[in-house]
């Protein structure tokens, strides 16, 4: 795991004000007018340490699972995951390792190898690794406007997390890019049964009555656009019902007669 201290030459108990200095400084030495194209890829890992360590939930989260790994590092640890190619947990844990290197690419393939989705990294991992692991997995995904892979690792957490909490720190930030996703990307990602089903799997993970009331007003929508009027209706004066004074309803109380 890289040591984003060592990266940024500055000591464990650095001040925010340090961590800046150190990034400003560093990022001068890797400006395309100095290093080139070559520095691109090392201007992206400073950035990712700085931006790790600035924010003070992300270092708590960074330092825990650097002192939980960093003995893996004493030797080749990536070629004996790599050598145990048919074993699932094997790769699970090379899918976190990769990413926890900031060799994303590498496991994404891995993943996607692995069947996506459909390989259930938790049978597999430890909680706390298989939670880090996915949270890390869908903010790549994210990147790689893989909305709908993304949607479902996070929800698939935000799941858990109200089982059980663990991440306390990060989860008003899972649930801001959940609603993300479904405001700007979801709809346009998947076919409208999956929008359904996915808007359907909102319902019962605990958002307040108001943020329920619009779940409940897009999947009206999608089910009049799939011809569904029934149970556009139902679940309309559901909204409603949470939600007197919810927003741009005007168009779907004419076509529901409400």
């Amino acid at each position: 795991m890289i040591n984003y201290y060592e990266l940024l030459n500055i000591p464990k108990n650095a001040s925010r004000g340090q961590i800046k200095a150190a990034f400003r400084e560093k990022a001068k030495q890797l400006h395309p007018d100095i290093a080139g194209e070559k520095g691109a890829a090392e201007m992206r890992k400073l950035l990712v340490a700085y931006q790790t360590l600035y924010d003070q939930n992300r270092r708590f989260e960074y330092d825990r699972l650097y002192n939980r790994l960093a003995g893996k590092n004493r030797f080749d640890y990536r070629s004996y995951l790599r050598e145990k190619w048919n074993d699932p947990a094997s790769q699970a844990k090379l899918i976190f390792y990769e990413l926890l290197h900031l060799e994303e690419d590498a496991a994404i393939s891995v993943w996607q190898e692995q069947g996506g989705l459909d390989f259930l990294m938790e049978k597999f991992m430890d909680r706390e690794d298989w939670m880090d692991c996915s949270f890390i997995l869908a903010e790549e995904l994210l990147r790689r406007k893989m909305y709908y892979e993304a949607f479902v690792l996070l929800v698939k957490i935000l799941r858990e997390e109200r089982r059980l909490p663990y991440f306390r720190h990060f989860m008003e930030e899972v649930e801001n890019v959940i609603k993300e996703i479904v405001r700007l990307h979801l709809k346009q990602s998947v076919n409208p049964e999956t929008y359904v089903e996915c808007l359907e799997a909102l319902l019962d993970l605990g958002f307040d009555s108001r943020y329920k009331a619009r779940i409940l007003r897009n999947l009206a929508e999608a089910f009049i656009r799939m011809g569904e009027m029934s149970n556009a209706e139902k679940v309309f004066r559901e909204a409603i019902k949470l939600d007197p004074k919810l927003p741009n309803t005007i168009q779907l109380r004419r076509k529901l007669h409400v």
